[in-house]
């Protein structure tokens, strides 16, 4: 049983809220081992949650299940194993994922925090769990598994001894933070910041503002929220919400004890910086790699960790793969931020390449900000705007910045003799073989867009044509 807890068909029929004459008590003796959702990973005594998507039904994978060893399912249709199994009846098995979490985070005597923000989630998160981890027992989402599916799992997943509950939560359209703070129930939180981004979904930055406190509105009475102070409107409204809300950050609208002051680069992009008496050194480049930190930090001092261990091991944090590491690939510099982008975090990459120190040309390759809305086309000329103004040496624009700076050039290959040069590609591939005969092989070069984008396939082109592997 996941750390020392019992499901038994007592508790999961009180966490399902299930009538007993929809379904037959079973036998008292009945226990699962834990909760699944993927038979994949089903083992014997699972129970497990058959859930449906666009592209898939659990239910269709119920029989699986009860191969394996699955003593139960939930299901919101009927189904006919062909072993015996003990059905839960639902009318929607994702919600009914949502309660069992919910019922195990009740019986959890730990704390739940929630991260949630436009960008550095997943930073956050784990500059947290290191942070709060050298003086507590933490339990953190894995990854980035933060949707309704996601965090469930993670608190599912928590063992009994864990006294604080790192959970990320995402969203990209309206409500998604509110039924995840009402699974998750969190005693305190973090929003990092709020900006342009799932704005098809969410329609604005208002939106996605509105969206993102829900978190602080679900946060129990008397819990630490911190936010960063960027931008400017999100400690505003957040105070509106709770006037007891915490700023972390670099403007004089954080709080003096958790800003960050006498800040100095360092070569490899790097910050070092005085947080009250204390010199901190940044493990993740960029300002916003020190705006992460400080969040992280700030919680973990309200939380009571102990601060020189929560600096310590929170500054060790390197970026995660794809998420702004910086690594060779033999006489190039990497800036490699292909995870996610919306221009809040572009701009801060471009602004990372630009203030990187460099013996040779700064390149930009840049793809697609997704998931824009109707604001698309003016979000990728604004940052095209903030790109051309920095000290770059060649940007590469595809997909949606190709189309932008068509919009203002109308050429496939130009320069007007301010600012870096620009070439626009349609496609990825496209733009690497533009970019190629440009390059001498000692160059700075940042790859920054959208998952969707996956400008991280151009990683093995790069080693293909300059250097025989990666070094972080």
């Amino acid at each position: 049983m996941t750390g020392g807890f019992v499901w038994t068909d007592h508790t999961v029929r009180e966490a399902l809220g299930i009538d007993p004459e929809r379904s037959a008590p079973a036998p008292p003796s009945l226990e699962f081992r834990s909760v699944s959702t993927d038979t994949r990973t089903v083992e014997s005594g699972d129970l497990f949650v058959a859930l449906r998507g666009e592209r898939f039904d659990g239910h269709e994978f119920v029989a699986e299940a009860a191969s394996k060893g699955a003593r139960a399912a939930v299901v919101s249709r009927a189904v006919e194993p062909e072993q015996p199994l003990k059905l839960y009846p639902v009318s929607d098995t994702l919600e009914a994922l949502g309660k069992l979490a919910r019922y195990r985070r009740r019986a959890l005597s730990g704390s739940v925090i929630g991260v949630t923000g436009s960008s550095g989630k997943t930073t956050v998160k784990e500059l947290l769990s290191a942070a709060l981890g050298g003086s507590f027992t933490v339990h953190a989402t894995k990854g980035n598994l933060n949707n309704q599916v996601g965090v469930p799992l993670t608190l599912l997943a928590a063992p009994v001894d864990a006294q604080f509950l790192v959970i990320e939560m995402g969203t990209d359209a309206p409500g998604k933070i509110g039924i995840l703070t009402a699974v998750a129930e969190p005693d305190h939180s973090v929003v990092t910041t709020v900006s342009e981004a799932h704005l098809s979904g969410l329609g604005s930055v208002e939106g996605v503002l509105n969206e993102k406190l829900d978190l602080v509105r679900g946060t129990r009475s008397g819990g630490a929220v911190v936010v960063g102070d960027e931008p400017a409107l999100l400690p505003v409204e957040a105070r509106k919400v709770r006037p007891d809300v915490h700023v972390t950050g670099l403007s004089s609208a954080a709080d003096p004890d958790l800003r960050a002051s006498s800040l100095s680069q360092e070569a490899d992009g790097t910050y070092s910086f005085q947080l009250r008496d204390r010199e901190v050194r940044a493990g993740i480049p960029g300002l916003h790699g020190v705006r992460n930190l400080l969040l992280a930090l700030g919680l973990a001092r309200l939380l009571g960790a102990d601060e020189s261990v929560a600096i310590e091991n929170a500054s060790a944090v390197r970026a995660g793969p794809l998420r702004g590491e910086i690594s060779r690939i033999g006489g190039l510099t990497m800036i490699l931020d292909c995870y996610n982008a919306n221009p809040q975090s572009t701009t801060a990459a471009l602004q990372l390449l630009a203030g990187l120190p460099s013996a040779s040309s700064r390149v930009a390759v840049l793809g697609s900000m997704l998931e824009l809305g109707d604001r698309s086309s003016d979000l990728h000329r604004a940052v095209l705007s903030e790109a051309r103004s920095l000290p770059l040496d060649l940007v590469v624009l595809v997909g949606e910045f190709a189309s932008a700076a068509r919009e203002q050039q109308g050429e496939r290959e130009f320069s007007d003799g301010h600012g870096p040069d620009l070439i626009a590609a349609e496609t990825v591939e496209e733009g690497y073989q533009a970019l190629a005969p440009h390059l001498e092989g000692t160059e700075t070069i940042l790859l920054k867009g959208s998952r969707g984008v996956a400008l991280e396939s151009l990683i093995h082109r790069f080693e293909q044509d300059f250097g025989s592997g990666r070094e972080v």
